[in-house]
């Protein structure tokens, strides 16, 4: 059963600038709730959601199995520090992070890396935004822009 989704965590869906087309990054997705909310926004885009942990990902396996079965949403685990698009993979329009060590300022000695490697995924025009805003806030790529 899929997990639901928090009233704090909806309100950070429905402040993401979303459109049917766009493909979407979620870092540190957890049991899958707010990628599965997004798919319902975006139309015919895409989600790509990651997470570090292994029970993380296995959980938003078991509460996604429709929303699976249509291609537009994938699972996938590994650290935003060590992200890197599949051979051939597009890259994506918006990344969004909730509660994600490297981004809040937790965990600053892997903020330069995971920054590098969103960058690395993100479409040149691409957007980053994580909660702790009202209730998110971007952090602008653009003047950081540099390969890794």
């Amino acid at each position: 059963m899929p997990t639901p989704i928090s009233p704090r965590l909806a309100a950070i869906v429905r402040a993401l600038p979303l459109r049917p087309g766009l493909r979407v990054l979620e870092i540190g997705c957890g049991p899958g709730a707010a990628a599965r909310a997004v798919l319902e926004r975006i139309g015919d885009g895409r989600v790509l959601a990651i997470d570090r942990s292994a029970k993380a990902i296995g959980q938003a396996l078991a509460g996604s199995g429709a929303s699976l079965a249509g291609g537009r949403l994938e699972f996938r685990r590994i650290a935003v520090e060590d992200l890197v698009l599949e051979d051939g993979e597009a890259r994506y329009d918006l990344a969004f992070a909730v509660r994600v060590g490297a981004l809040d300022g937790r965990h600053p000695e892997t903020a330069e890396r995971a920054l590098a490697r969103i960058r690395a995924a993100l479409t040149p025009q691409g957007r980053l935004f994580v909660d702790g805003g009202a209730p998110l806030r971007e952090i602008r790529l653009s003047a950081q822009r540099r390969s890794i």
